[in-house]
Order: C-alpha cells, then sequence, then structure tokens
C-alpha cells in the first residue's frame, strides 16, 4: 500500500520537476519507507511507499520491466501475485524482485488490459509503455483505493489524494453539485470531487491515454439479477458452506505480509469471523480493540475480549478517554483534503494510529453489512417492503413521531429519530426511500443552506442520485438495495474513511469481505439467507455459529456514538459561535444562507437537537477545507 501520482502531457509541454518533488512529499504519510519520481517522454511518475511485501530496495518503484520499455507506479496489494507469478513464469517471464508489484506489470505486458480481470486484491495504478508512448490507469472493482484526476487540453493529472493533485498547476474552483451532495450524505458519492474539473476515477474504471486520445471506461461491474438471486439452486446449508470455504481463502490471501500484520477485533459479529478464519492460519494472531473508559455502555471490548481468548490471540485494548477523541477530532481535521464528515472518522483513525505502533498490515471486518443486510436501514427496508400492521401503525402515528423532541444522545429520543425517519420513508417508492435513507439532510435544507448556488447545479446533483438511486427498482428486491449501498455507500463513505484514516497513520487495511469472489456469492444469495424478521445478515451470523463464543449471539448492537453533541455545547462553543459560523464570518464568506446558520446554532442549544450536530459537524470540516484550500 502506497501513494502515487503522476502527468500525462498531450502536447509535450514541460513537466515541472517541483510538481513530483511536492507530490511525492504530500503522499509521505501514505508512503513513508521511500518516495521517488522520473519523466519519461510525455510522462511522470511520483511513488511514495509503505513498505509491505518484498520490503528490499529492488522493489521500489517506480519499477521498470526487464527491457526497460514499460514502468508502473502502484498503490495497493494483489493477493493472488504468487498464482500470476508461476503462469508467467511458465511463459518464460524471469523476475528480479518478489514483490506483487513487478507480477502486477508483466502480467499487464503478457495478457493485455484484460488482465485485471485476474487480479485479486485492491488497487490503483499506473502502466507507462515509453515505445507507445502511453499510459494506463486502472483501480479495482470496488473502490478501495481511490484516484484522482484533472484534465485540460495540455495535461492529464492524477494522484491517490486531492492534496498531491493540488500540487500541479490546477485551478481551484469549488463544484457546487459536489457540495451541495455533501451536506445532504455528509460525503461526495460518485466521480466528482469538491473542485471543478478534477474527478474520481469510480471503482471498476480504466484509463488509456495517448498523446491524441483518452479513453475512459468501465471494465468491472457486479454480476447480479434479483431473480437469478432468488432461485439460487443451493440449499442454505450449502450456501453456509460455501460463504465460510470463500472467507476462509479470502482472508488466507489477505495473511501474506513481509511485515508486522494483525486484525482489528471489536466484539461484533464480521472482525469476529475475520479474527476467526486469521486464527486457522496465524498462530498468536495480533488483535486490535479500542474501548472507552468511564463508559460501559457502549464498551464492546469485553466481547472481543472474549473472541480473543476464544482464539487465543495476542489481544491488545487500548481504553480511550474523552481527551484521546477531542485530539482526534482536531487530527481529522488537520489532514482532510475533502469535505468528509462521516464522524466515525474519528474513531477509525484513533484504531489506526494505536494499531500501526505495533503492526503495518491490520485485517477488518469491513463490508459485511452492505454485504449481508447488517445495518437497521437493511431491517427497516426489510419492514416496508413486508407491509404488516406494525409498519402501518408506525406510519399512522408519523405526526406524533414527528411532534415530540429528537436526538441521538438519549435512548428514547434516538428511537423517536428513527420512527419519525421509518414513517417518512414509507410515504415514498423503494428508490426514492433508498436515497432519504442515505441523506443526513433533505434537499430543502441545502437549497435553503446554499441558495441560488444548488440551483446552478441542480442537473448534475439530479444526474448523480439518479445513477445510484436507479440500481432500486420499484418491483426488485433488498438485494437492489444492497447493491445500490455497495456502489454508492460502501465506496465514497466507508471505504474512503478507512483508506483516509489508517493511510493518515501509515497502516495497511485488507478487506477480507471484499474479495471479488465473496461480493459475487453474497449477490447470487436470495434476500432469505440474508434477513428475516428476527435477524440481521442472518447467513453470516449462522454459517459462523459453530465457530464463534456463543455470547455473541442474541446481544443488543452498541456501536458508538462520538459525543460531538457534547463538544458542540461545551468545548467547542465559542470557535463555533465566533470562528467557524459566526454571522459575520458567514456573511463575509457569502456561500450559506446567514438564517439558515443562524437556526442551525438556535437549535443546537435547544431541547430538540436531531441532528443538528451532523449539520454542524459537517460545516465545520468544510469551513476547514475552505480555510486550507480557498483562502
Amino acid at each position: 500500500m502506497c501513494g502515487i501520482a503522476g502527468a500525462y502531457t498531450f502536447k509535450n509541454k514541460t513537466i515541472e520537476q517541483q510538481w513530483l518533488q511536492n507530490a511525492a512529499v504530500s503522499l509521505n504519510k501514505r508512503g513513508p519507507d521511500f518516495q521517488n519520481s522520473i519523466s519519461i517522454n510525455n510522462a511522470a511518475l511520483v511513488h511514495a511507499r509503505l513498505s509491505i511485501i518484498d520490503t528490499s530496495e529492488a522493489a521500489h518503484q517506480p519499477l521498470f520491466d526487464s527491457t526497460e520499455r514499460y514502468a508502473i507506479i502502484f498503490n495497493g496489494e494483489i493477493f493472488n501475485f504468487q498464482t500470476l507469478k508461476q503462469e508467467l513464469e511458465q511463459k518464460g517471464i524471469v523476475f528480479k524482485t518478489h514483490s506483487d508489484t513487478e507480477v502486477l506489470l508483466n502480467s499487464y505486458i503478457v495478457f493485455g488490459k484484460d488482465f485485471l480481470h485476474k487480479l485479486n486484491g485492491f488497487f490503483a495504478f499506473a502502466i507507462y509503455d515509453k515505445l507507445d508512448n502511453s499510459l494506463f490507469i486502472a483501480c479495482d472493482r470496488f473502490g478501495i483505493k481511490p484516484l484522482y484526476y484533472y484534465q485540460d487540453e495540455d495535461y492529464l493529472f492524477f494522484a491517490s489524494e486531492l492534496k498531491a493533485l493540488l500540487q500541479f498547476p490546477i485551478q481551484k474552483e469549488i463544484n457546487w453539485s459536489a457540495a451541495s451532495l455533501y451536506f445532504q450524505l455528509n460525503y461526495i458519492p460518485g466521480k466528482n470531487s469538491i473542485f471543478k474539473n478534477i474527478q474520481r476515477l469510480e471503482p471498476g474504471y480504466q484509463v488509456f491515454i495517448r498523446p491524441a486520445e483518452i479513453k475512459i471506461q468501465k471494465w468491472y461491474n457486479i454480476p447480479y439479477h434479483a431473480t437469478t438471486a432468488e432461485q439460487n439452486p443451493l440449499t442454505y446449508e450449502e450456501q453456509q458452506k460455501k460463504l465460510v470455504d470463500l472467507l476462509d481463502d479470502a482472508v488466507r490471501l489477505r495473511l501474506i505480509a513481509d511485515v508486522p500484520l494483525g486484525a482489528f477485533l471489536s466484539g461484533g459479529i464480521d472482525s469476529s469471523v475475520i479474527t476467526a478464519m486469521a486464527a486457522r492460519h496465524t498462530k498468536n494472531l495480533n488483535t486490535f480493540s479500542i474501548g472507552f473508559e468511564g463508559n460501559d455502555f457502549f464498551d464492546e471490548t469485553p466481547y472481543a475480549n472474549l473472541v480473543a481468548q476464544h482464539f487465543k490471540t495476542n489481544h491488545t485494548i487500548f481504553k480511550l478517554k474523552n481527551e484521546d477523541l477531542f485530539q482526534s477530532l482536531h487530527e481529522l481535521l488537520d489532514y482532510t483534503d475533502e469535505p468528509f464528515a462521516d464522524s466515525s472518522a474519528l474513531l477509525v483513525n484513533i484504531l489506526s494510529k494505536y494499531t500501526r505502533q505495533h503492526v503495518t498490515v491490520a485485517l477488518s471486518g469491513d463490508a459485511g453489512d452492505e454485504l449481508f443486510a447488517g445495518y437497521n436501514k437493511h431491517y427497516g427496508e426489510w419492514q416496508a417492503r413486508s407491509n404488516n400492521w406494525k409498519t402501518n401503525i408506525i406510519q399512522l402515528l408519523q405526526p406524533l413521531w414527528s411532534a415530540l423532541p429528537k436526538s441521538r444522545s438519549g435512548k428514547i429520543s434516538n428511537k423517536i429519530r428513527q420512527l419519525e425517519r421509518f414513517a417518512n420513508g414509507m410515504e415514498l417508492p423503494p428508490n426514492e426511500r433508498w436515497w432519504r435513507w442515505c441523506c443526513i439532510n433533505d434537499m430543502q435544507f441545502v437549497e435553503n443552506l446554499l441558495g441560488d448556488k444548488v440551483d446552478t447545479a441542480l442537473t448534475e446533483i439530479i444526474k448523480t442520485r439518479q445513477q445510484y438511486a436507479s440500481l432500486v427498482s420499484y418491483d426488485g428486491t433488498l438485494n437492489d438495495n444492497l447493491l445500490a449501498d455497495v456502489n454508492m455507500v460502501l465506496p465514497y463513505d466507508m471505504l474512503t474513511k478507512v483508506d483516509r484514516m489508517s493511510m493518515r497513520n501509515s497502516l495497511e487495511v485488507r478487506t477480507p469481505f471484499l474479495d471479488y469472489r465473496v461480493v459475487e456469492f453474497a449477490f447470487s444469495l436470495p434476500v432469505s439467507s440474508k434477513i428475516n424478521a428476527k435477524m440481521k445478515k442472518k447467513i453470516v451470523q449462522d454459517a459462523f455459529r459453530n465457530y464463534l463464543p456463543k455470547e455473541l449471539y442474541n446481544r443488543p448492537k452498541k456501536g458508538f456514538e462520538v459525543p460531538l453533541l457534547q463538544w458542540f455545547r461545551t468545548d467547542l462553543k465559542d470557535k463555533i459561535l465566533n470562528d467557524w459560523l459566526s454571522d459575520d464570518y458567514i456573511q463575509q464568506q457569502n456561500i450559506f444562507n446567514v438564517d439558515v446558520i443562524r437556526n442551525i446554532k438556535q437549535q443546537l442549544f435547544s431541547n430538540n437537537p436531531g441532528d443538528v450536530h451532523a449539520q454542524i459537524w459537517a460545516l465545520i470540516v468544510f469551513q476547514n477545507f475552505w480555510r486550507k484550500y480557498m483562502e
């Protein structure tokens, strides 16, 4: 895992060495072990290395093939590289390193662009062909590794992070469609970035570039059809066995490393499953979890301890205080180069920071919920589609839920918030309900907040929304919702969060649930295998029941709510009222509706705060970004 950047000139323009050096320096947290850049003809390649497989100097990048015709820069891991290496050796390829990078490069040379379908891993890479004067760029199937790019008539620039891309001569102008979507979702989905003319390469896409040609196309789609999934020929018992076998092999492949390795262990089902499979292949597996001093209700470390003892792992618990979370807030704001306001990133940052003190690679249980229906919204959708007497009563009582005070910070007030959200969603068709339940704020709030800036961006906003919501058909199944989640929520929220926070701490995180074989199997399963009236993520729980401690089952899912509301009313009150969101600054900025901001601040200190803390956090992150890049 590393950071990459590069440039290609269409008209033999100069690519300044200073641009490359600055980009390399900006990626030093992604790649602290070695930074290097080269310029060849029309192209320049930049690499910042975090050494994982073959840590020798011979595997430094940019890496050339034996003929020195091709050069590669690569961010990620190819977990089946040893099998591919054997196949290439049979075709006469002689390797000079033990790295997966060299296997990746030679796979492209021997098999051509279609070699992408042979890869099992996560990646964003660029390969330059000196003879053809062409550049080939690709990213993995599910968007685990990010890549941003900019194109004008003279250049194409690309990088793993915006902070590196902005080291090249790019004019910074806000993309108001992306900003509008950000204030709905608390993250930016799809190809657009916060800046006009800078785009993100979407999951499963590739780019081929020559001086007079640029071709961007999709190379991977999840094979899924609702009817076929509902007619899966395997019995439920056979499905369970296949899931265990697939996940076991996915974990086995992801244990290959030449540096210390461990696993995140929260005490939930997904991370416990990954730990269970890893313990079959590794003695004294390192596992890590975080607990919270003085807050037993949210502390899941007793369950993590149970799993660790069950599998005899070398378990470490990081006990956090409020000060640790507060420090993480400032670290996150300092590292953020594009607005991203999922507050759970604060916890991922802390877990990554402390885990990195022990290992360089960590396995995680990410994506289990999106693939197998593990969220409350999935249970809500299942209930909405079943249309039973309970859902009808909740919908009838919508005026009551609307009138009662709501807040995430209290058990009863949070339940009222959820009931109102469910009742409102019941009035919508499935695709609109899916979108609404993805959003923190509705479109009306954003229109009030940003005013005519939304009007100028409305076409692009609707286009992005339709791109994902259209995956949920009116007469489809809950699997449609999961497909939409995997296409939008997973890459642009969940995986972005993990990538940014782990890379901030130079930690590689591997996600066995996103082995493409597991994903494709998940979308071959009927809804009844994933969820019913009593259980979310049904097949995962049932398939691993004999592996895991019984205490993990039939217990309430706790989760942890970062105490943003408390901070905003105390420690950060003065900064919010007199700096980030002061009337004078808002008027000077001329971005937000002053009256809307005043109402938000007023709601913050009311007895009915609702989701105002999420709105304020999104505003704080945006203001911090604005000052860093636009003032």
